[in-house]
């Protein structure tokens, strides 16, 4: 007889099923340790089950500028207002688009409603600030010195120049040339119509500059309170603190100096003290990302308006006199500095903005600048507040609903499959704590929620599960009626049933895909989960259920065919044994000798 040929095993068989009881043990041990190990060891609920409230806001074009309501700008506004609520110190906003024209904005409890709905409904404010101080973002911290960024002007024939992207620069001037460049900011009369120089300028031209009226402004007392007031702020910011980076900038009004943060990298921070808005958003026509060809580097294109080139031209020409810091301009955008590159030469009409850019960053500060351009407001369409006892009650009827279906599910299992009950309702159990480990991850990695339609879908997901035990029991029991042992029936029955598995599993993945792209809101929560639970249901039946029932198929109470197992072969109404039966047909088969 030939020996058979090396590292084949029984067809769709799994000679080794410990390696993936063993894979599988080892993902759940170290998802459950990232779990406790990260201090989220439950899901994070949504606002319908922890209660909060729900605003929703319409956007709203000027006469004449209908397009501005368009998804590009609707996408902007949504990353503009995320911003100005996780600046409240509400880190679990959400906050999406539903439909063309409208955006929702949960926020769960514990949030002051009135100050939420204030930085929402509000448009951006863009300003462009001359600065006069960088600082580290700490108040005890030292500065230390970095570079100022590492492009090269274009020919100033095209009427443009590079100006390099932010870095965390600290300032190079003394506290006295600090107290200079701050008493003169003060002393400006206005901020958008008559820039004045900041240091040592002298001979620059400037576009339309108002001269005082004597030769050198003196400082009054008046001046001075405030000058000493806004270094005393500076000194004291703590731009770690989001609260404080929230409030840096409210109520100062543009023709004001003031303090900003900016985020530098992320996670790092650096403030800023800014002299008197030179530039507003409305003066910039138009602002975008693009990849220059020629230097193989993403840069950000700005265009302005008529009035905004004489405004950028004056304080191009003065900034580009100066030494860094001093040298910079920042893009201040609600109160926080989003970009503050340093000036090579005087610019007018257009700009570029090079640096260390990717084409996410490019494309996310273009629109940025776009953004405080656009003829666009948002009106507040309602304000549902949701109590938490409301949240309470619907989780406590989610959760009942469940607990029923589960336990009809093992009812219908154990009355039916008897033994192989066992092997479901491990399953099942190994499903639920992947399940609910993977949800509480989710929270703080990706800012998922667990709604009530989301535990919907974790409901429906019981019954798809069960439906692949259910395929796979009952492949094998049609292999026991034909005759064949429990334990080539369930390497047999595994090809066929798999199959049938993978293809269910696959439409409600498409299912719950297709849901969550077309659909906004809880909806979305909804399918999730669905499609969560359903590459779950895949990875419990590859690695944990086909396996333990590859080991349970070597014990004599299973493999015997013992009555309560589910598999006994009489109650099945199994056809005699396979190889009895070839053997009766060999004797038969033989021709009787002739006489």
């Amino acid at each position: 007889m030939a020996a058979p040929k090396k590292g084949r095993g029984p067809a769709g068989g799994q000679s080794r099923p410990g390696r993936a009881l063993a894979f599988i043990l080892i993902a759940m041990v170290a998802l459950t340790g990232g779990m406790f190990w990260s201090g989220h060891t439950t899901p994070r609920l949504g606002i319908d089950l922890a209660g909060g409230t729900s605003i929703t806001l319409k956007a709203k074009a000027e006469p004449g500028q209908e397009s501005a309501v368009n998804e590009t700008n609707m996408n902007t506004a949504v990353g503009i207002i995320e911003r100005r609520v996780n600046g409240l110190g509400v880190s679990e906003a959400e906050v999406q688009t539903q439909g063309r024209e409208n955006i929702i904005v949960n926020i769960p409890k514990g949030t002051n409603e009135k100050q939420a709905r204030e930085q929402v409904g509000t448009t951006a404010q863009l300003y462009f600030r001359p600065v006069l101080t960088v600082a580290a973002a700490s108040p005890e911290a030292a500065p230390t010195t970095a570079p100022s960024g590492s492009a090269t002007p274009k020919p100033s024939a095209s009427s443009s120049a590079s100006v390099g992207d932010k870095k965390s620069a600290t300032p190079t001037a003394t506290a006295s040339t600090q107290g200079r460049a701050l008493s003169e900011a003060l002393k400006a009369p206005n901020a958008t119509g008559t820039p004045t120089p900041t240091g040592s300028a002298s001979g620059t031209p400037k576009a339309s500059a108002t001269p005082k009226a004597s030769g050198t402004p003196q400082a009054t007392p008046t001046a001075d309170a405030a000058t000493a007031a806004l270094q005393q702020k500076f000194a004291t910011l703590d731009c770690l603190d989001p609260k404080a980076r929230a409030a840096v900038g409210q109520g100062v009004k543009p023709s004001e100096a003031t303090v900003a943060c900016g985020e530098d990298a992320p996670g790092v921070w650096s403030k800023y003290l800014l002299g008197p808005a030179e530039v507003e958003g409305r003066d910039v026509d138009d602002a975008k990302g693009v990849l220059d060809q020629q230097r193989g580097m993403w840069i950000v294109t700005m265009d302005f308006t008529e009035a905004g080139s004489k405004k950028f031209q004056a304080i191009t020409s003065k900034l580009s006199q100066q030494a860094d810091p001093q040298n910079r301009f920042a893009i201040v955008l609600d109160g926080n500095v989003v970009s503050a590159p340093s000036v090579r030469q005087t610019l007018s009409a257009s700009a570029e903005i090079s640096g260390n850019f990717n084409q996410q960053s490019a494309q996310d500060l273009g629109n940025i600048l776009s953004y405080g351009a656009l003829p666009l407001t948002f009106d507040t369409q309602s304000v549902d507040t949701v109590t938490a006892a409301l949240g309470g009650e619907q989780l406590e009827a989610g959760l009942i609903a469940g607990a029923i279906g589960l336990a009809l599910v093992i009812i219908y299992l154990v009355v039916y499959y008897r033994g192989l009950s066992f092997i479901a309702i491990l399953s099942l159990g190994v499903s639920a704590l992947l399940t609910y480990v993977i949800m509480a991850l989710l929270g703080p990695a990706i800012g998922f929620a667990l709604n009530l339609p989301a535990v919907c879908g974790a409901i429906v997901a019981i019954g798809i599960t069960a439906d692949s035990f259910i395929v796979y029991f009952e492949r094998i029991r049609d292999e026991i009626r034909e005759g064949r042992t429990l334990r080539p029936a369930v390497e047999r029955a595994w090809p066929r049933a798999r199959r049938t598995i993978l293809v269910s599993d696959f439409v409600s993945f498409l299912a719950a895909a297709v849901l969550f792209i077309v659909t906004v809101g809880k909806v979305q929560g909804f399918a999730f989960t669905l499609g969560l639970t359903t590459l779950l249901d895949v990875v419990v039946v590859f690695l944990f259920t086909k396996p333990v029932m590859t080991l349970l198929a070597r014990t004599k109470f299973f493999g015997n065919g013992h009555k309560w197992s589910g598999l006994d072969p009489k109650r099945l109404g199994a056809k005699p044994p396979l190889r009895r039966s070839r053997r009766a047909t060999s004797a038969n088969s033989v021709e009787p000798k002739e006489a």
